[in-house]
């Protein structure tokens, strides 16, 4: 029997309630977390160039094919630059929120250092639970992968994706372990990069299995653009 237009699923009252409260819930959890895209390094191995502006098959540049991505699933999105950084010029609007790294010549640790100590300040964040730390060069990302973060976050947990037995990024750390990030930068503490404070809270690890090869995609040289045609 072919169902009538009253009687299709799609069409039930109950069924579309479900559905809106159903992607209500979603957008809540979403603003739940923050992504922080780190691109305050000098990528001495890219050569001369900023790699930050390196043209992909799709006329995007890097940078700015890496925030499109993430902002598509995380509403909340922080960049982080150096101090001497034009976001303009880095293909990036104007409404972009950005974040500065004064430390970043001392690598990438002091960076999300930088960061965090500048999140933990940000009341505008002040109901986030948790930050996934992604890569400016990484644009090979599923979105599945990022939702998937999304949803596990939890503000005593580290997430961390696994592709073929392998982690990759990005690294999501809830709110627990933020002010550990924060005092990267300076060494105020034992840690010398996130990779130490993932080390220090095992017991808080998670690995979570991903069917996504672009969790370990990224650029370092101008020979690794070809692995995006």
């Amino acid at each position: 029997m072919n169902a009538t237009p009253d009687s299709h699923p799609r069409n039930d009252p109950g069924t579309q309630s479900t559905d809106q409260s159903g992607r209500q819930r979603e957008k809540q959890n979403a603003r739940k977390s923050v992504a922080v895209i780190m691109a305050a390094g000098t990528s001495s191995r890219f050569g001369t160039a900023d790699k930050r502006l390196a043209s992909l098959p799709n006329g995007q540049g890097l940078l700015a094919a890496t925030l499109a991505s993430t902002a598509a699933v995380f509403p909340v999105i922080r960049v982080v630059l150096r101090e001497d950084d034009d976001p303009g010029a880095l293909g990036l609007a104007a409404t972009t929120p950005i974040l500065r790294a004064p430390h970043a010549s001392k690598g990438l640790g002091a960076s999300i250092g930088d960061a965090f100590a500048a999140l933990e300040q940000d009341a505008e964040l002040a109901d986030v639970q948790a930050a996934a730390i992604l890569l400016g060069d990484m644009p090979a990302l599923r979105l599945a992968t990022l939702k998937a973060l999304q949803r596990e976050a939890r503000r005593e947990l580290i997430l961390r994706p696994v592709h073929a037995g392998s982690p990759g990024h990005p690294v999501l750390f809830g709110r627990a372990f933020w002010p550990e990030l924060a005092n990267l930068m300076a060494g105020k503490n034992r840690h010398e990069g996130a990779k130490d404070v993932i080390r220090a809270h095992r017991e808080h690890y998670v690995a979570l299995e991903v069917d996504d090869p672009g969790i370990h995609l990224d650029i370092d040289q101008v020979a690794d653009l070809a692995l995006f045609s």
